[in-house]
């Protein structure tokens, strides 16, 4: 995903004079988060490249779409817009709202693993005003967490992986008379998800994948970004890289340990990797665990 700063959604509001970006932070992984307070305005939102999921923090009640008057905002009520939305908004009164961006190639990776479907096949379903108390209370607990302390800011990625988690089996459907071309079999797509999965801690190959389908590299490496929606390393890398996450989260081994059981030459290897992908070492989603 763009910076923050080209963020579409996240540039309508910054050129508003009424609203008010109270903090915002990339947090890795092609994930960033906003807080905003805004009153007595009107924004329109023209395809952003990107999914946009919202949730109302206090106010609201004079908020609503151009497209549908009669719905209106209310403290904790969410808006999922997905990439290549249109809406536009009048907002009367003061609003405060959170804002999660999530890049298409993060929710593709998400939708692979997750629900055993390529991203063609998905649609986010775009929704205004949902009632869901899980993703308001991730919300609230996202805002909480200091966005520019390295320790929380990994908390706060980790969070709204479990956020995009929680959208990818409520809010989206299969794509209605889609006619696929192009990409892999739903079961060269499963050995390839559960052989990487399997692993982790081993070197694998372009080659080595491509022989698990029957393909030339070069057709395999087309294919699977087809299907996938990242070409073969970056999603082996971004496997390896939640894995570690979640063991640092969850698990007790050594630094050392964690890079070797997912994959990584060194710790040294592995936290230089680990800081490219969330901004910050290993070692501080631990300490701010603890």
């Amino acid at each position: 995903m763009a910076s923050l700063e080209q963020n579409l959604v996240f540039q309508s509001l910054s050129s508003s004079p009424n609203a008010r970006l109270l903090r915002g932070a990339e947090l890795g992984d092609e994930l960033a988060a906003a807080l905003w307070t805004n009153h007595h305005d009107a924004r329109d939102y023209q395809g952003p490249d990107h999914h946009t999921l919202s949730c109302y923090l206090a106010g609201g009640t004079g908020t609503f779409r151009r497209e549908r008057p009669g719905a209106k905002g209310s403290p904790d009520k969410l808006c999922v817009l997905p990439a290549g939305h249109e809406s536009s908004w009048v907002i009367n009164g003061d609003i405060r709202l959170a804002h999660l961006y999530v890049s298409p190639q993060r929710f593709a990776a998400s939708a692979v693993t997750l629900l055993d479907r390529e991203p063609r096949e998905l649609q986010l379903r775009e929704s205004t005003f949902l009632e869901d108390p899980r993703l308001a209370g991730q919300f609230r607990q996202l805002v909480s967490l200091d966005w520019n302390e390295p320790g929380e800011r990994l908390l706060a990625s980790s969070l709204a992986h479990e956020m995009i988690s929680h959208l990818l089996l409520s809010q989206v459907g299969l794509r209605q008379g889609l006619k696929l071309k192009g990409g892999l079999a739903p079961h060269l797509r499963r050995r390839l998800v559960d052989y990487i999965g399997q692993h982790l801690d081993q070197a694998l190959s372009l080659g080595e994948l491509a022989q698990l389908a029957a393909l030339s590299e070069y057709h395999f490496a087309r294919m699977f970004r087809t299907s996938f929606g990242l070409p073969p390393h970056r999603y082996v890398l971004q496997r390896r890289l939640l894995r570690a996450r979640e063991l640092l989260q969850h698990g007790h081994l050594a630094l050392g340990e964690i890079a070797l059981v997912c994959g990584f030459a060194s710790a040294s290897h592995f936290s230089n990797r680990f800081r490219e992908a969330f901004g910050a070492a290993p070692g501080l989603l631990r300490a701010a665990r603890s």
